[in-house]
């Protein structure tokens, strides 16, 4: 099983660490335990993270004078010093797993290995050098993927142009001709339009030539309605004409601040959701946009350096940030009458996971992987169809994601990464990605590891004889970008899984939070399928985030956060597991100082339970002590019976991964099924009955296997509790509870059907005793229930049923005497003061009570007892 991120419990959830993402856990199921523990492998992703934007800060001015060797061996001290930290939070939560040797990305034999997977890709025809539009990082200056980007809400200047056609080619109707014809186009990146080439609108739409005065705008008819309300003037217009967006095609309008054609094309991903229906289209700056542009040969403009600004060339806005360039941008559609409307709008926008500040799109050259190349989009969803994922809707939301997705960018102009091992040719500047070259760096980091990169020239990673396959040349220079960390992650199921004795591949389980479906779950199924090894896992488990109690995500201003540290200082790690699994993963998960306490108290009954049956067995043996089954009474048959059935749902549970079920169930066993009935009654057994008695050792049986059974159920959520009362069990095989497969050895009687429904019944029939006792007790009639004689009349079902086990019934009702009358239905429950004497051992009423002149204060059953 892996998983990306700190696990709690069998049951993961994110709470936040120094360094986003970087635990890597590999899980092997235990067959011996079905499922009830998992072996975890773990390991962080030490590359690319925000290690050099804090390495910056502990260096101060320093950094300036670094070289990238210098800034890669601060990263690794860094990062080594978190992965202790991290190390120790995470045995603290009682996370299992080979912490001496956990796998890094940044130890010589992953980065090998990385390196190693990426030839295999290279060598399947997958990888290529392109110009496209990718997220951008202003501040951090390199490209991003579409997993590296969080969106956070935000407030963009949305802005209404109006594009003047130059020339209709002829196709726009008659009634327009010699008017003052527009285009209007609607955006929220008005910094995007100095690159604006083209204006694309939908071919099987309508459009409409809206008459407003003097002038004609076209817009999408669909939006005609909302348009009229939002733009001043327009609710006086009218339609002049109408047509279908296709026949549009080839139009020139004009840019309205440039001396620049602007095309009309057709696209089929115009929507009429908002905006116009026609939409404002710069190749360099979005995804939809370069595909428009390519089909009709416009150039890839992206008029923006990697600090997000303007270049010199640009007029008017040269030199200028994009996001400062909106406003002076807005001013000149102003000045040049372009604008039509202006707001504010808000909404979800894309942020850098580094540096957390909005990111922009700028086509730049860059190393991709093609989703294309070999039909590897449709090969994925293909793929998807065979995994389990859990919840099912996760597959849908997958699938929706690759569909759509693009190419994969998987360089980034970074220094602490795992350097992408391709050389350009200095004599004719070809980009060589030759995958025996790779491979040969490959074994160079397996031995040196990726410093080596930038302490060597190019000559002394290229084999030698090697020449430029393009034109024969023999010097080269080094690829300066480094691979994507989700390409570091992604391949962690090869590096890992296929590499570490004990462990299988495919993995049986990935699991990470919701966010990954575009992340971590897509670049580990994408890189298996491109390097040939198949589908990397078997399921996939998502969970939510953390939230408090009233569902809003956790912040220092708001006041909400609780912090694990503070939870385990305060109630102990187990605490923090049982909240973990209490909660359904599937959704986000609440946590407040509220929540907490009841969970406190849920575990106290838990762990008192467990105390209770410890404390009664401390003189039994099960090697020598253990009473047959047959020789039980039947309600310890029905005790083992609940417990059976318990055990075989507790089961199935871990096996679908329903942790939150786990606890309510062993909760409710525990408070209802043992300490309010089965432990209640047994008192007088465990403490009254002689110590040897078969009486007193068949109830010990049942309490060792219930025990035996409960601290294993309870193992993968208390762990520190579980493995605590583990050492004080009699006759334990194993040093550990995590070392046993007690609980699938364990024999129960096989479940008696007629015992079974019998007690269930009696069990409400005591209910309805002690009802009326609590009635007396209220009315000082009795203060114990053991000073009552209970007299019940039972319909001709019930009474059989309470004529059969007559002999147990003070036992169950916890009372000195029963008397049984048949009557009818509805039952009638009467208490009396019992008869006879108090017993000053067993605290029983009984006339036996003073008839042995040894023992006159005791009753006849303890005289035996003691003698």
């Amino acid at each position: 099983m892996l998983h990306d991120g700190p696990p709690y419990a069998n049951g993961h959830i994110h709470i936040g660490h120094a360094l986003n993402k970087i635990l890597k856990d590999i899980i092997i199921k235990d067959k011996a335990m079905h499922g009830y523990r998992a072996e975890y492998v773990p390991g962080w992703d030490c590359h690319g993270l925000p290690i050099e934007h804090n390495v910056d800060k502990a260096l101060g001015q320093k950094k300036h004078t670094m070289s990238k060797l210098e800034i890669r061996r601060e990263c690794r001290k860094f990062a080594q010093q978190f992965v202790d930290i991290q190390r120790q939070e995470f045995i603290r939560l009682g996370v299992l797993g080979r912490w001496e040797d956990p796998y890094l990305t940044m130890n010589y034999g992953y980065e090998s290995a990385i390196v190693g997977e990426l030839s295999k890709i290279m060598r399947n025809g997958y990888v290529y050098k392109g110009k496209k539009p990718v997220y951008w990082c202003a501040h951090d200056a390199t490209a991003l993927a579409e997993a590296e980007v969080e969106y956070e809400n935000h407030v963009s200047p949305s802005v209404y142009v109006r594009f003047r056609v130059k020339d209709d080619k002829g196709k726009l109707p008659a009634v327009l001709k010699d008017k003052n014809v527009y285009f209007v186009i609607w955006t929220t990146t008005p910094w995007t339009l100095p690159a604006n080439l083209a204006i694309t609108v939908h071919p099987d739409l309508e459009y409409v030539g809206f008459s407003v005065g003097e002038n004609i705008y076209i817009v999408a008819q669909p939006l005609l309605a909302g348009l009229k309300e939002n733009i001043d003037g327009w609710k006086q217009g009218e339609v002049a004409a109408a047509f279908q967006g296709h026949t549009l095609e080839g139009i020139i309008a004009s840019h309205p601040f440039y001396s620049r054609d602007s095309l009309i094309t057709l696209g089929d991903y115009v929507t009429t959701d908002i905006g116009t229906g026609c939409v404002h289209t710069a190749p360099g700056h979005g995804a939809d946009d370069y595909q428009t542009g390519e089909r009709y040969g416009l150039e890839v403009y992206s008029p923006v350096d990697k600090y997000g600004k303007f270049t010199k060339d640009v007029e008017f806005f040269g030199g200028k940030f994009v996001f400062d360039a909106n406003k002076e941008i807005i001013e000149k559609l102003k000045e040049n009458g372009a604008l039509l409307k202006q707001q504010d709008y808000p909404h979800s926008y894309p942020h850098c996971w580094r540096c957390k500040k909005p990111v922009i799109t700028r086509a730049t050259e860059q190393w991709f992987i093609s989703v294309e190349k070999h039909d590897l989009r449709k090969e994925a969803l293909k793929a998807i169809d065979k995994v389990a994922w859990i919840p099912s809707w996760g597959k849908d939301r997958i699938q929706g994601m690759l569909e759509t997705r693009p190419d994969w960018c998987i360089s980034r102009q970074r220094v602490w990464g795992v350097p992408i091992p391709v050389f350009y040719c200095k004599q004719c500047g070809e980009s060589i990605a030759d995958p025996d070259v790779a491979l040969h760096v490959s074994e160079l980091f397996q031995e040196k590891g990726a410093d080596i990169w930038f302490e060597k020239q190019a000559d002394f990673f290229v084999p030698q004889g090697y020449h430029c396959p393009k034109c024969k040349g023999e010097t080269f220079e080094k690829e300066e970008n480094i691979l994507d960390v989700w390409f570091d992650s992604g391949v962690s199921h090869a590096v890992v899984l296929k590499r570490t004795d004990g462990l299988t591949w495919p993995a049986d389980l990935y699991l990470e939070g919701s966010d990954q479906h575009r992340g971590w779950f897509q670049s580990t199924l994408l890189t298996s399928i491109t390097a040939g090894h198949g589908i990397p896992y078997r399921s996939v488990l998502t969970h939510g985030f953390v939230v408090d109690e009233k569902g809003r995500k956790m912040s220092k201003q708001v006041g909400n956060v609780v912090a694990p540290q503070e939870v385990i200082d305060k109630y102990g790690a187990d605490v923090l597991r049982l909240w973990v699994s209490a909660e359904d993963f599937r959704g986000d998960v609440s946590v407040s100082k509220d929540i907490l306490e009841r969970l406190k108290e849920a575990y106290r009954k838990i762990r008192n339970t467990i105390k209770f049956i410890l404390g009664n067995l401390y003189d039994f043996d099960p090697k020598k002590d253990r009473i047959d089954y047959k020789d039980m009474r039947a309600v310890d048959l029905y005790m083992l019976n609940k417990t059976t059935e318990l055990v075989k749902r507790i089961d199935r549970a871990y096996q679908e991964y329903d942790f939150h079920v786990v606890y309510h169930m062993i909760l409710d066993f525990c408070v209802v099924d043992l300490s309010s009935f089965y432990l209640d009654i047994l008192k007088d057994r465990l403490y009254v009955s002689k110590s040897s008695s078969p009486a007193r050792r068949a109830a010990q049986t049942v309490l060792y296997d219930i025990l035996v059974s409960l601290v294993t159920m309870l193992a993968p959520v208390l762990s520190f509790t579980a493995e605590e009362a583990w050492k004080y069990i009699p006759g334990r095989q194993t040093e550990s509870i995590f070392l046993t497969d007690q609980l699938q050895k364990a024999v129960f009687p096989e479940k008696d059907g007629i015992i079974y429904q019998d007690y269930e019944r009696l069990r409400l029939i005591r209910n309805e005793v002690n009802k009326a006792l609590e009635i007396q007790r209220a009315n000082k009639t009795i203060g114990s229930s053991l000073e009552a004689l209970v007299v019940v009349q039972a319909g001709k079902q019930d009474y059989g049923l309470l004529e059969k086990y007559k002999s147990t019934l003070t036992e169950l009702f916890i009372v000195s005497q029963v008397e049984l009358k048949e009557g009818a239905d509805p039952l009638n429950v009467q208490i009396h003061k019992a008869q006879g004497e108090k017993c000053e051992r067993c605290w029983n009423y009984s006339d036996s009570v003073g008839k042995d002149a040894q023992h006159p204060a005791l009753c006849e059953r303890c005289v035996e007892a003691i003698s």
